[in-house]
């Protein structure tokens, strides 16, 4: 068996190590919307939750909001308007300028995520982190080698498993996490 070089390599290719991680978290993330009959790319979610959560933005406002570039909001953004779930307008005394917002179908998107899908791929991901102690690159190790193990489909699936029946079952309403505000310097 081949050495696992990134891994091998510790600190100097520590970048490349979380992309890896990133890519198998959304691929597996991908995985559970699809499961969910969910099927937009999961990279657009995070334009859509900054769009629920601030409301309509600007596409440089989105793009520090999800911490991408801009050309990366730009092209995804192209793709959820063709889909209708996302509109944009031109700001007003500024032509050049953009606002995008939520459309109706959007904004349905969400709130079927946010009640659905997003508590299932918070449970399952911070299933697989609970067990990280010590030193970075050991977290590393155990989060790829738990990814690698058990999916994060897999995770859902043993979780909604063990759950009792949906009758029984009380399901919380859907929380929004309260806006951070920013402190006043002392």
């Amino acid at each position: 068996m081949i050495e696992d070089i990134v891994k091998e390599l510790g600190f100097l290719t520590l970048g490349t190590r979380f992309k890896r991680i990133g890519e198998a978290l959304q691929a597996q993330t991908q995985a559970l919307l699809t499961e969910h009959g969910i099927g937009m790319p999961a990279a657009h979610f995070p334009l859509l939750a900054a769009l629920d959560w601030h409301g309509p933005l600007g596409v440089g406002e989105l793009s520090q909001a999800v911490g991408v570039s801009q050309p990366v909001v730009t092209r995804s953004l192209k793709g959820l308007e063709d889909s209708g779930l996302v509109v944009s307008e031109a700001v007003e005394g500024d032509r050049r300028v953009r606002r995008v917002a939520l459309s109706p179908e959007g904004q349905a998107l969400v709130q079927r995520a946010q009640r659905e899908v997003w508590p299932v791929i918070e449970a399952s991901v911070a299933q697989v982190c609970a067990s990280l102690e010590g030193p970075l690159l050991q977290q590393l190790a155990a989060l790829e080698v738990g990814l690698q193990r058990t999916s994060l489909l897999q995770r859902s699936a043993a979780a909604i498993a063990s759950e009792p029946s949906p009758r029984k079952r009380k399901t919380p309403a859907p929380s929004k996490p309260a806006k951070k505000t920013q402190e006043t310097p002392r």
